[in-house]
């Protein structure tokens, strides 16, 4: 489940609106860390395979955040 929450677009923010790392990836070694970086690119590459403007969560997340 830690590497399922930590491939998620999902972030934390601080009081501010910074965005933090997901709790999830202080629970994992280097070598796991890694293995979250790889499936979080497939991931991202599939959303933007399924989305009608080629656009993963993560940027339509931005986008959103940015016009409102």
């Amino acid at each position: 489940m830690l590497l399922e929450a930590a491939t998620t677009a999902w972030r934390p923010r601080s009081a501010s609106g910074a965005i933090r790392p997901h709790p999830a990836w202080a629970d994992h070694d280097a070598a796991g860390r890694s293995e979250v970086y790889e499936m979080t690119v497939t991931q991202r590459d599939l959303e933007a395979a399924l989305d009608p403007a080629g656009l993963p969560t993560t940027a339509r997340a931005v986008l959103e955040r940015i016009t409102g």
